[in-house]
C-alpha cells in the first residue's frame, strides 16, 4: 500500500526515536523525531537488513509542487515579518497543503487575532517576528497584501523560538514556555490536535 503524503512543517513531531531512525530533514530531542524544513514526510526501510533491530528510516523531503495561490477561505501557514501596534505583516509560505513557490504577502490586523474581547487584544502579546502562524485567509485585501484571521481556536502560533533562540512549547492557549530556560511569553497559540 503506498505511504500517504503529509505535509509537515519544521517543529512539527514525526515519530519515537524508538520505532524510526532520523533521516535527512529531521532532528531528534529527548527520544522524538522532529521536521527541520517544510516538506512531506516519508519512510523508507533501513538500508542494511543485517539483525532485526533495524528500523525504517523516518525523513522530510522537499519537493517541487504546484503553484498554490491564497483564495478566500484558505488556510495558509505564514511567518511574521514584521509588526506594529495595528497589524502584523507576514510572508505566506504555503495555501492548505501546497508550499508555495513565491512567498505572498499577507496581514494579520489587529481586530482579526482573537474572536472576542477584540479591543484588549494586543499585537505583540500575540505574536512576534519569526513566528510561523496558521491563519485563514478572509479577503483578498489590497493590492500588496492578503487580509487575514486567527480567530479560530486551531489557528495562531505554531512554531515560535524564545529570545534565548530555544523552539519553545505551548502552555496554554495564549502562553508559550521555553523548555531550556522555563521563560514564559505571550503568544495566540494554534490549538493543537
Amino acid at each position: 500500500m503506498p505511504e500517504e503524503l503529509v505535509v509537515v512543517t519544521p517543529g512539527r513531531r514525526l515519530g519515537l526515536a524508538d520505532e524510526y531512525e532520523p533521516g535527512s530533514g529531521t532532528y531528534m530531542r529527548n527520544g522524538v523525531i522532529y521536521s527541520s524544513i517544510l516538506g512531506t514526510r516519508t519512510t523508507r526501510e533501513a538500508q542494511e537488513k543485517g539483525d532485526a533491530g533495524d528500523k525504517p528510516v523516518l525523513s522530510v523531503e522537499r519537493k517541487s509542487a504546484k503553484f498554490a495561490i491564497p483564495a478566500i477561505g484558505s488556510e495558509v501557514l505564514c511567518r511574521v515579518v514584521r509588526m506594529n501596534p495595528r497589524a502584523a505583516s507576514v510572508a505566506i509560505i504555503m495555501v492548505g497543503s501546497t508550499p508555495c513557490q513565491e512567498d505572498f504577502q499577507g496581514t494579520v490586523r489587529v481586530q482579526d487575532i482573537r474572536a472576542t474581547e477584540k479591543d484588549l487584544v494586543q499585537m505583540i502579546s500575540s505574536f512576534r517576528p519569526g513566528d510561523i502562524i496558521r491563519a485563514e485567509v478572509i479577503s483578498l485585501g489590497d493590492q500588496r497584501s492578503y487580509y487575514l484571521a486567527t480567530t479560530k481556536n486551531e489557528h495562531g502560533v505554531i512554531f515560535a523560538q524564545s529570545v534565548a533562540g530555544n523552539t519553545m512549547v505551548p502552555v496554554s492557549w495564549e502562553e508559550m514556555q521555553d523548555p531550556k530556560t522555563k521563560d514564559i511569553e505571550k503568544r495566540k497559540c494554534a490549538k493543537t490536535f
